[in-house]
């Protein structure tokens, strides 16, 4: 079940909402209306997370009682389980391929196995928690309940944003009984569900056709399949975190903001301060500051760079494209850091920009192509000569006035482009705030006008309804 779907948005969610408000014990409603999501779609791995919450919560709470020596063989047991898991689930097939390719005379079982949803993101929750009790950031959960509710959470379960214990820990504890930010919640989901249907959706067709021809595509079709998988990726991933941000107020949390407006950077290095933000802090603080960060000399700090940025493309999928698309970036940021950046910061914007979106774009060709002589023909297609020539027949299908928009209004709105017409109505007393971001201090203050909204909504409703399009891509990871 995905949040962008009629049964969730018309079935689901007024269910869980009204036993969720009503029940005496709000902990246990939402560990059972959690359990029902995860199982719509899991079943029997639902087994599989509660002994991962039991392991890793008996864990923490014997970190707590032992001296350091004994507190690190603990935390590397507990993160030695989580990251077995992980990789049993996520990597066994592909390291077996690759030990398959290097030692042929001893073949070795390629396991292919579903992959639990969300598995990637909750076993990173679960890490920052034992990692955070063994340095006494946080004391570990006493109640197994409120921890269970913590981790199967169901608005940032399956696909983030990656909220650290400490980020929601007073609230798990305090009384959610007051409604006052269900009305920015409901805004920040309708703002979420229009970014992946109304755009992300709609563009998905164009990348899916130039990037799944058999032939080299034109020129036209190259560049715009590369653009508009851009799009997709963004409002499919940043729609999604801004509906788990408004379902997490609705239920009284506040998880951290996931985006901030990526495409409008100006180097590599401000595209991943804007980009998947809880996913790079995690790296940042678990990680790369552990392996020394920038201390100890240049080359300690391109090594940590470099193990940071194959971990990320890793984290993405177990597949040779992933690890290029993460040392690709990490490349960039090393170039950057030890001299590009400061050339950067003198030129104009014009070129800054230029330059971060160019190297985006032919990073999002190698994460989207199939591998990486896939990536390769894609990229050698962007600038073949021969190229030249009429677009693809299909794609002239695909650019009808709805796509096109599409096209064009993901552009505009890759820009703060919402929070400055906020802002333009704030100042004509149409809407009193004009920021799109989780903060305490707006609760109950409505975002955008409410005709804004509900055109949204009903339109992203009539798309729904009327297609069956409706693909969700950080599934996959």
């Amino acid at each position: 079940m995905v949040f962008s779907s009629i049964i969730f948005i018309f079935y689901f969610l007024p269910v869980f909402l009204l036993g969720y408000y009503l029940s005496g014990w709000r902990t246990g409603a939402l560990l059972v209306g959690s359990a029902a999501f995860y199982v719509w779609g899991e079943g029997p791995y639902l087994l599989l997370l509660a002994a991962l919450i039991g392991l890793n919560w008996a864990g923490a709470r014997a970190l707590e009682g032992r001296e350091a020596g004994a507190r690190r063989g603990l935390l590397i047991g507990l993160v030695a389980l989580d990251l077995l898991v992980l990789g049993f689930f996520k990597y066994a097939g592909f390291l077996g391929g690759v030990i398959n390719q290097v030692l042929p005379g001893a073949p070795v079982p390629e396991i292919h196995l579903a992959l639990p949803l969300g598995i990637s993101f909750f076993t990173f929750q679960l890490i920052s928690y034992v990692a955070d009790v063994h340095t006494r950031a946080v004391p570990a959960e006493r109640n197994l309940a409120k921890f269970a509710a913590y981790i199967l959470m169901f608005p940032h379960l399956i696909a983030g944003p990656i909220v650290r214990y400490a980020h929601i820990r007073e609230e798990l504890h305090a009384d959610r009984r007051r409604t006052g930010r269900i009305g920015l919640g409901l805004q920040y989901f309708i703002v979420g569900l229009s970014m992946k249907v109304l755009i992300a959706n709609t563009v998905a067709p164009v990348a899916d056709l130039a990037f799944d021809m058999k032939a080299q595509p034109a020129i036209l079709t190259a560049w715009l399949g590369a653009l508009a998988y851009a799009l997709q990726i963004y409002f499919d991933f940043a729609g999604y975190s801004n509906m788990a941000i408004g379902l997490a107020f609705m239920l009284g949390f506040t998880f951290p903001k996931n985006f901030d407006y990526p495409y409008i950077s100006r180097s590599i290095s401000e595209f991943w301060r804007r980009w998947h933000i809880s996913l790079s802090s995690w790296f940042r603080d678990y990680v790369y500051i552990p392996l020394g960060g920038n201390r100890g000399g240049r080359w300690r700090t391109v090594r940590n760079l470099l193990v940071v940025f194959l971990l990320t493309g890793f984290w993405h999928g177990a597949a040779w494209n992933f690890i290029a698309w993460g040392l690709f970036h990490g490349l960039f940021l090393l170039i950057e850091r030890f001299g590009l950046g400061r050339l950067l910061d003198r030129a104009p914007r014009a070129v800054g920009h230029l330059y971060a979106m160019l190297v985006v774009l032919f990073g999002w060709v190698l994460f989207r192509a199939t591998s990486l002589g896939a990536a390769r023909l894609y990229v050698s297609a962007m600038f073949d000569p021969r190229g030249w020539r009429a677009p693809e027949a299909g794609l002239l299908v695909l650019l009808n006035a709805e796509t096109l928009s599409a096209l064009v209004l993901g552009v505009l709105f890759s820009a703060p482009l919402l929070p400055w017409i906020a802002a333009r109505l704030k100042a004509h007393r149409l809407a009193p705030a004009a920021h799109l971001e989780p903060r305490l201090d707006t609760q109950g203050a409505f975002v955008l006008p409410t005709l804004m909204l509900t055109c949204g909504l009903l339109l992203s409703i009539a798309k729904l309804a009327g297609s069956s399009l409706n693909p969700f891509l950080y599934f996959r990871f």
